[in-house]
């Protein structure tokens, strides 16, 4: 039978999760109820009590008591409930989780959530969720949906709101339930390579990804949107791909020069972290992306800006800002343990930036890829240059060769590059 586990603070939500207990159980499925409550007493019983989730944290739960600090109890709560969570998963005891709340209740639930992991369903019914979600989805596969009125009581409002999310996850769990458990990958299964990919890298990106097909891999891609980048960099930690092909760095852009698009300043780390195999190129890293026109700051507004969607305006960088950008990449990738290249797009780092397009300035380019060569001399990093810009297919299918070799000299135990590499090789823009 699949499990549901409800997940919440049962002194200011025992009704409610009482009326999605039986829902749950109407269904068919099993329920675990975990309370993370603290300072009222529970209006239903839990499977899992409040005390045993406080010790999971390694707290006690009438010392949180005593003390009346709300904040610090709902933070050592979080901490608990997602140790419970886990365990519970570990037992085989969990399929789904669903949890209700405002802020607070968003927060330790959310927090639980992301400790489980791919695949493991996962609902929250918020009335946070109209908004700005980022802090509580992280970069989880959690299923957000705004409660429309608080979570207050059953009424015409909330009972549909809450029975489409105790169904919704009662399917989740047993479709998972069903599912043969995931052992990694067996001998007939493709292996994983994560790709970066933004609107201004997608002709590049997609021939790197055709190519990597043909090889006999499967290829995720990822928008580098901030959630996108942050989503690539949490799955490289969990050792989930073979290999990295990173040839969209914008978020690093973002982050380093005020832009709303950042993954964080982590970004382009997990792979070389871990050892994992990969090929990086410096795609859009000639712009940084601001919200609607109107929203540029002033501070930018006399370079060249463009819109690039209703939601999304762009602006050059500047030499300065490339130069910093090149030092940062250099020493993001000098610090990889595995094997490492970098492969440079003489002729442009997006389709603005290509011969014709309004941010093709060939000075300014140089002004990052003499940082990036600087500071990768010397080291394990090759160094690849290409007479063609980013997005000639060209460049993507040889940026996927790259990849590929690395990953099959690491599987036979050679080294991928045999001494500190710092080539230049300059192929035609039609043979890359």
């Amino acid at each position: 039978m699949a499990i549901v586990v409800l997940l919440g603070t049962l002194d200011t939500k025992g009704l409610e999760y009482g009326w999605l207990r039986d829902r749950l159980l109407r269904r068919g499925v099993g329920v675990l109820v975990v309370d993370a409550g603290v300072i009222g007493e529970p209006r239903i019983p839990a499977d899992v009590p409040r005390a045993e989730v406080a010790r999971a944290a390694g707290a006690d739960l009438e010392r949180l008591r005593a003390e009346g600090d709300r904040g610090a109890a709902v933070t050592v709560m979080a901490r608990g409930a997602a140790e419970t969570v886990r365990r519970l998963h570990e037992e085989g005891r969990l399929h789904g989780v669903l949890a209700i709340g405002g802020s607070g209740g968003t927060s330790i639930a959310t927090r639980a959530m992301r400790g489980l992991p791919l695949g493991v369903p996962k609902v929250m019914v918020s009335s946070m969720a109209a908004g700005d979600v980022s802090a509580y989805v992280g970069s989880a596969d959690i299923t957000m949906m705004y409660s429309v009125v608080d979570i207050a009581g059953i009424n015409r409002v909330s009972a549909p709101v809450l029975a489409n999310a105790a169904d919704a996850v009662a399917g989740m769990a047993e479709g998972f339930a069903s599912r043969e458990p995931a052992a990694g990958p067996g001998p007939g299964e493709r292996p994983l390579i994560a790709a970066s990919m933004a609107g201004v890298t997608t002709p590049g990106v997609d021939a790197a990804r055709e190519r990597m097909t043909e090889l006999g891999y499967e290829v995720l891609v990822f928008h580098a949107s901030g959630a996108g980048g942050r989503t690539l960099e949490s799955l490289a930690g969990q050792k989930l791909f073979a290999g990295v092909l990173d040839l969209t760095l914008c978020e690093l852009a973002d982050e380093h020069c005020g832009g709303i698009l950042t993954a964080g300043p982590d970004r382009l780390a997990a792979a070389g972290r871990h050892g994992i195999p990969q090929v990086v190129g410096p795609g859009a890293l000639d712009m940084v992306k601001f919200g609607p026109a109107d929203t540029v700051p002033a501070r930018v507004r006399d370079r060249d800006v463009r819109v690039h969607n209703p939601s999304i305006t762009v602006v050059r960088t500047t030499p300065q800002e490339c130069a910093e950008l090149g030092r940062l990449v250099a020493a993001k990738l000098r610090a990889a343990t595995g094997p490492t290249a970098l492969c440079l797009p003489l002729r442009g780092l997006s389709t603005l930036g290509a011969p014709g397009g309004p941010y093709h300035d060939p000075d300014t380019d140089e002004a990052l890829f003499g940082p990036l060569r600087d500071g990768l001399r010397g080291s394990a990093v090759e160094v690849v240059e290409a007479d063609t810009h980013l997005n000639d297919p060209a460049f993507g299918r040889a940026a996927a060769d790259l990849l590929h070799r690395m990953i099959t000299a690491t599987r036979t135990d050679r080294p991928a590059v045999a001494a500190p590499v710092h080539a230049s090789a300059r192929p035609d823009a039609r043979t890359g």
